[in-house]
C-alpha cells in the first residue's frame, strides 16, 4: 500500500454555523474550506499547519448522526489551560487526568461529538 496520510475526518453536526463558531472561536482552528457544492455546504476546519482537517457535515450530507463521533485525540501543549478555556466557553469537560502516556481530558462539541485533549508525556 502507498497510503500517505489522512485527509479528513467527518464530524456530523446539526448546525454548521454553530459548529464553525465552536471550532474556530473556542478551539482556534482555521477554516480550510467553506463553499457550496450543489445543495450542500462543504465546510472544513483544522488547527493551523495540520494536514488532517475536520469536515463539519450538516444535515443532508450522508447518513450521519450528530454527536456520534468518538475517540479523536487532539494534542496540546497545555491540557489544563485548554480545559479551563473550554469550560469558560460552556463546553462539557471531563478531567484532566494523568495517564502513563500523558495528561488528558475529554470534551464535547455543541452537538455532543466526543473529543480528547492530550499533553503527551515526554519520552513516551
Amino acid at each position: 500500500m502507498s497510503i500517505s496520510h489522512i485527509s479528513f475526518v467527518t464530524l456530523p453536526v446539526t448546525d454548521q454555523d454553530r459548529a464553525l463558531a465552536f471550532y474556530t472561536d473556542v478551539l482556534g482552528f482555521e477554516v480550510r474550506a467553506d463553499r457550496q457544492v450543489g445543495p450542500m455546504r462543504w465546510l472544513q476546519v483544522a488547527p493551523a499547519g495540520a494536514r488532517t482537517v475536520f469536515t463539519l457535515s450538516g444535515p443532508g450530507m450522508g447518513d450521519f448522526t450528530p454527536g456520534s463521533t468518538r475517540g479523536i485525540m487532539l494534542v496540546t501543549a497545555d491540557v489544563d489551560a485548554d480545559c479551563a478555556k473550554l469550560a469558560a466557553a460552556g463546553a462539557e469537560v471531563t478531567g484532566p487526568d494523568d495517564a502513563a502516556w500523558g495528561r488528558m481530558a475529554g470534551f464535547r462539541d455543541p452537538d455532543g461529538n466526543s473529543l480528547m485533549l492530550l499533553t503527551e508525556k515526554e519520552g513516551f
